[in-house]
């Protein structure tokens, strides 16, 4: 996985300057510096995204024992800026997270089982966020071809995570664990497939609580639907005004995009094609479309950098009190 990872970084940062070069880096760049301090209001527009996928996880944990909202919140961002920043496959942020509100106080069954799911409910909620996209395209009949390809990607995608959650329902932590044990004669590993079956049963019961999974989903999509007001408000400050339908379809489809073609960190160079591709349909330049995705990444320095010095601090502690109480 690792190897695939920094394969897809390679990958996407040769796309990415081979965008940029192609479409020429003075006017991508002049666009940028030109539109000022204004820019940085972007993340600020963003960032209630955020909130809303804290209240979609809060779904997934049993009732009684659901964590603090400060907990969910503090590794949500902290597992995003991993995911973004870090060659991890989307994998490692999701993986920080358990670990984190872990250390706050939520057990390891609970923190993985809520975990497990969540990921189900960001892939699910990439359904109907691609949908709506696709349906805009008809709706502002701007280009009924390119909605074809989407709606194939879309079945796809609802292929693969069925299939998921079918693997999911069937025990995956226990099989995992029990394969497992046929090539690690640890003393402990008996407990570990104890868990991992505890884990399972609470997963299972979390598919059957069907109102708060399929809101979970919901408060996912709308998430993503509020992350539209960052497009339309860059496309502002360039001075090409869109309205927020095609604010919201050139961002559903771009996003969706992304989130397909996940082997490739942060989508480097994917989203700054999807943005040429899906802004042409809307009348953009392409060196117009480049500063546009550009724009839209400045929240990496801004949310998610600090974020993922936030867990290096944490983790940095828990190393060093581990280091003195052994010693």
């Amino acid at each position: 996985m690792y190897i695939l990872s920094y394969a897809g970084l390679l990958l996407g940062l040769i796309i990415l300057t081979l965008l940029l070069t192609w479409h020429g880096f003075s006017e991508i760049f002049y666009l940028l510096l030109t539109s000022g301090w204004y820019l940085l209001l972007l993340p600020i527009v963003w960032a209630p995204s955020l909130i809303f996928a804290v209240f979609s996880w809060r779904l997934l944990f049993p009732t009684s024992r659901t964590p603090p909202f400060i907990h969910l919140l503090m590794s949500l961002w902290m597992g995003r800026a991993i995911n973004t920043l870090l060659p991890v496959a989307t994998i490692g942020g999701e993986i920080a997270k358990a670990r984190l509100i872990t250390l706050w106080g939520t057990s390891g069954i609970d923190a993985s089982a809520s975990v497990l799911v969540d990921k189900t409910v960001q892939a699910l909620s990439l359904i109907p966020w691609g949908i709506i996209g696709t349906f805009l395209l008809f709706y502002l009949a701007i280009d009924n071809e390119i909605a074809v390809p989407a709606i194939i990607g879309i079945s796809l995608l609802g292929i693969g995570i069925g299939g998921f959650i079918l693997v999911q329902r069937a025990g995956m932590f226990s099989y995992m664990a029990k394969f497992m044990s046929k090539f690690i004669r640890t003393g402990n590993w008996a407990s570990i497939t104890d868990n991992a079956e505890e884990v399972d049963l609470v997963v299972l019961d979390l598919y059957r609580n069907q109102r708060r999974f399929a809101l979970a989903v919901f408060w996912r999509t709308l998430g993503l639907m509020l992350e539209t007001t960052e497009v339309w408000l860059a496309c502002y400050f360039f001075g090409h005004t869109i309205s927020l339908l095609e604010a919201l379809m050139l961002k559903s489809l771009t996003s969706t995009m992304n989130n397909i073609i996940f082997f490739i960190p942060n989508a480097y160079g994917i989203q700054e094609g999807g943005y040429v591709m899906v802004g042409a349909l809307l009348g953009m330049s392409p060196d117009f479309s480049l500063a546009l995705s550009l724009a839209t990444r400045i929240r990496e320095l801004l949310i998610d950098l600090p974020g993922l010095l936030a867990w290096q601090h944490i983790e940095g502690r828990q190393f060093l009190n581990k280091k003195r109480t052994a010693t």
